[in-house]
Formats: structure tokens, sequence, C-alpha cells
């Protein structure tokens, strides 16, 4: 019996059923147990950073990172909380409360899953680059802007959530510096940078946490830990509930929702086919869809917080040897054993080192190198670019991203537009032969006007052609239109065509069309446009289309 359609199987799956054995399983499982060790500070960061405890972090990444990779269209996909999501959760939790935002996190998988069924897979990916780079920059500056009271240490209740406002309240705060939690703050970059080049050790991350606890504990310095701020990290899961939510709240929590859905299947896809490249595979876009929405929606009974596909841990389960689903879920089973053993010591962690570990994050998931080389493209791109960037900041994450994409589209359709040529031909005309291995110059004949269109004949290029056959002063009993190069047309088309064959009609004129290609013929023909004109001047080529263009004059 067959259970799932081909796009929507679990690699899970098809790598059982393709022979799993020894060798790759004790590869799998170091690799998990690597990524599992890493995502720990980083769950933990995340979580507190969405402005939710840290142990949420952590029931995120064990129980959606497993679905993800139990479920999902990619061999080596990792995932759980992430630094893209941190703005648009925090801000949901504020205006919310965690309550809200778990029910705008099982919406936004559900629509996940509808994306998944409806083959929205593909879709997605043509997020333009320049919005991606634009809002992740954004979020970046962000994340790092957040992170200054503590790496400070200064002596704050809250941290506003606005840019700008944050900066204002750093200035009122600046005279509580702690020395000793901006050197633990310097003393985890330091690890983590210089870790990073030792190769075959411990993750750098996970040595600086140990690094800068130890260093705390051992000097007795005054810092805030983990423990200080929000208590003793648990060490068990939270059992099931079930969501707590009124109705009435549910159509204001559409929109985060959508914008969890979205910012959620664009980042995982992303994290796909980077690791596509790595391994030389190929991700089915619409099953990891569907398990990021089933992920979503379990998450939250559990506690946890929007999960996706997280770049970074990807990368370092395919650096580790990872080649299957099996080492995602001996991460999440690894994050498990950790936070049941050792949750105690967990909660030691200095705040400073986290923000420590969120600025490393930040500045690698910047892409400034990305962000500078886009600024020197195409002036469209730039200003998409830069207003995707300055709406993330500025203003909201889920604004910046609506604004980019229908910016980005318009200024796509306006450079299309520009690209399509419409333009008269007189007295002389070269069709090809039958083999298309030369061309013959043939004079027009009288009587006769000639337009060519080459590019897309959608709404932009429609008008052109209006305007352009308007401009047209010459009275001819027949007027060809030369398609040849026209592979598309919309319905907007389809009515300028409509609207000059009437015109043509009223002035006693016939049109033939030449040269159609098959999109632009079905869209015509159901239209109705080929009897309107009657099919007989529909011609396969501009010497057919010459030949009736002679019968009729």
């Amino acid at each position: 019996m067959r259970f799932f359609s081909p796009d929507l199987k679990p690699k899970l799956v098809s790598v059982l059923s393709e022979g799993y054995g020894r060798h790759e399983l004790s590869r799998d499982v170091l690799s998990g147990i690597v990524v599992g060790i890493v995502a720990l500070p980083l769950a933990i960061a995340f979580g507190i950073a969405s402005g939710v405890r840290p142990e949420q972090g952590l029931y995120t990444a064990i129980i959606a990172g497993f679905i993800i990779s139990a479920l999902g269209g990619s061999r080596v996909q990792i995932g759980g909380p992430t630094g893209a999501f941190v703005i648009l959760v925090a801000g949901v939790v504020g205006e919310f409360g965690y309550q809200g935002l778990a029910v705008a996190t099982f919406m936004a998988g559900v629509f996940l899953i509808l994306m998944g069924l409806a083959r929205l897979g593909d879709v997605i990916r043509f997020i333009p680059y320049p919005v991606t780079v634009g809002f992740t920059s954004g979020i970046a500056l962000i994340i790092a802007s957040g992170q200054v009271a503590d790496a400070l240490g200064l002596d704050m209740a809250s941290v506003p959530a606005s840019f700008l406002d944050k900066f204002a309240a750093y200035s009122e705060h600046i005279g509580s510096i702690n020395p000793a939690a901006f050197i633990i703050f310097l003393v985890t970059i330091g690890v983590i940078l210089v870790w990073t080049r030792v190769p075959g050790k411990m993750p750098g991350m996970l040595m600086a946490v140990i690094a800068t606890t130890l260093l705390v504990q051992v000097f007795d310095l005054n810092v805030d830990t983990i423990q200080s701020r929000f208590g003793d990290v648990p060490r068990s899961l939270p059992s099931f509930h079930w969501l707590d939510f009124e109705w009435k709240n549910i159509s204001v929590l559409v929109s985060p929702a959508l914008s969890i859905a979205l910012l959620g299947g664009i980042e995982s896809l992303l994290s796909a086919v980077v690791s596509d490249g790595q391994i030389g595979g190929r991700h089915r876009s619409n099953a990891e869809l569907v398990a990021q929405g089933v992920a979503n929606m379990v998450s939250p009974l559990f506690g946890g917080i929007p999960a996706t596909g997280a770049i970074a841990r990807t990368a370092t389960n395919v650096k580790n040897g990872g080649r299957s689903p099996i080492a995602g879920m001996v991460h999440a089973l690894t994050l498990l054993v950790i936070l049941v053993v050792a949750g105690k010591w967990a909660s030691l962690i200095p705040m400073a080192t986290l923000a420590g570990i969120l600025a490393v994050v930040a500045y690698n998931m910047s892409e400034w190198h990305a962000f500078v080389g886009l600024l020197k493209g195409p002036k469209s791109d730039v200003l998409v670019l830069v207003a995707t960037f300055v709406l993330t900041v500025a203003i909201d994450l889920v604004v910046a991203i609506q604004v980019g994409v229908v910016l980005a589209a318009l200024l796509f359709m306006r450079r299309m537009a520009e690209v399509t040529q419409v333009k008269p031909i007189h007295d002389m005309i070269a069709y090809e032969t039958e083999t298309q291995s030369d061309q013959i110059p043939v004079d027009l004949p009288d009587g006769v006007e000639l337009f060519e269109i080459n590019g897309s004949f959608c709404f932009g290029a429609a008008r052109k052609f209006t305007e352009t056959f308007l401009n047209s002063t010459r009275t001819s009993p027949v007027v060809i239109l030369r398609m040849r190069h026209v592979l598309a047309i919309d319905a907007t088309g389809i009515h300028a065509l409509e609207d000059v064959a009437e015109r043509l009609q009223k002035r006693g004129s016939q049109l033939v069309i030449s040269g159609i290609h098959a999109q632009p013929l079905v869209a015509l023909d159901r239209s109705g446009f080929l009897d309107a004109i009657g099919r007989e001047n529909v011609c396969g080529s501009i010497a057919d289309a010459l030949e009736r263009a002679r019968n009729i004059a």
C-alpha cells in the first residue's frame, strides 16, 4: 500500500528502504551527539532572546527537532529554534503573551502543512534574494543590539522592544556597567573564535560555556546567571497540555501565524538547499514543509516555540558525517539526555556568556558580504534590500517581509515590461525557411501592416502594444501580429488583443496572428479569441501569414 506520494515521502522512509547498516548508524549517532552538544547553548540562548524561559528553547529543539528529522524531506536537516525567529517571537510574546504565541505557532503549523499539501514548496524558494538578505541582516542587527545589556551587565529590569528605544535605555543605565560581565562576554567570543581554528576538538560554543561558567563559579564573580534570573532549569520534559485560547483572539493572530509559517518555510528550504550542495543530494521541499508544520503544531503543546531548519546546525551535522535523518533524531535525544542529567548545571551558565554566543550568531547570520555586494547591483535590487532591512529594524519583521516581497514583485514586473519590445515593421521582413538554417528577405505586401512582440505579453507589455498600435497612422486591410518570441501571455494581454481586434474590425481591417507558441495559443483558445478573429487567421509561420494576408487584401 502506498502511504506517501513521492514528493511528500519522508527521507527517513527512503533511507531505511534503501538499506541502512551498522556503519551508517554509528556515523549518524556520533554526528547527532556532536550537533546536540552544539545545540544546547543555542537553544537556551534563542529561548531567552525570544522572551520565554530558557528550557522552552530546549523543549523546542528536542520535540520539534525530532519531528523535523523523522518526517522531513531532507537527509541532514537539523530543526529547532533559530535566530531568524527571535524578533518575531519576542514581538508576539510581548503583545499576546506565551499563550498567544502558542496559538500562533500551532496555526503556523497548520498553514505549513497546507502549503506542503498544495505543493508550494518550490514556490517559496522563489522569494527574492535581496528580501532574504535584507530581513536576515536586519534580524542580525536587532539580535546583536539586544545583547548589550547582558554583555555590559547593565542593571536594567527589562530591555525595550524598539531598536531605537533600546539604545536610549542603554544610555540611561550606562553608569551601571559590570566589568566582570563584560570580561565574560569577551572571553566567550574569544574562546569561540579561537576554538574554531582547532580541528577535531569539542565545539567552540560548548567550550565557551564550560570555561566561562567555571570562571564565574571559581572566582565567585558577581554576574547574572540563568539561575539568578529564571531559577533552576527543569530536568524533564513538560507534560502535554491543550492550548488555552479564546476564539475572539484568533483573527488577530492570523497575521503573526502567517509570518511564522512564511519565515519558517523560507528558512527551512534555504537550509535544505544549502545542505543539498554539501552532500550532493536533493531534498523534497513539500515533505519538508509538512514536517515543519507538524513540528510547529506539536511544539506548543509541550511548552515550545516556533521551529525551523537551522542552517548552522545542519552544516555542523554534515561536517561531522551525518548523512541520514537518524543524526537529527539522535541530536534531539542527546539534548533530552543533557536536560535530564545536567539540567541543574545549565542553570549556572552566565547571561553574559549567552550574550556572547548570540553576538557570534548575529555576526554569522548578518551576511554582510552579500549585503555589500547587493548594494553594488541594480538599483531595483538595492531598493528592495534597503527597504526590507530598514523596515525589519525600524518597524516590524512582518511588515518587512510583506513589503519586500510585494516591492520586489512590482519591480520585477516593471523590468519585464521594459525588456518586452513591441515594434512595427515596414517595407521588408525576414522569415525562416523550413530548416531555419537561413533567412529570406521578403518585401512586405501593399495593404499589410506588421507588428512584432519580443518578450512576455503581460499587462505592462500589453499597454505598450496598445500604445504602439494606436500611434500607427496607417490604415491597412490586414494587420499581422508576429508572436514568435512571445512565450507567455496573461489575462491583460488577452484583453489588449481583444481590444485591438475590435478596433481593427471597426475600421475594416483583419488581424492575423503569426508564429504563436503553445501557452499563448491555449490561453487565446480558451478565452474564445481565436473564434472571434477566425481560426483561419492564426498561422504557424510568417510565410503562411503573408500568404493569408495576400488572399484577404
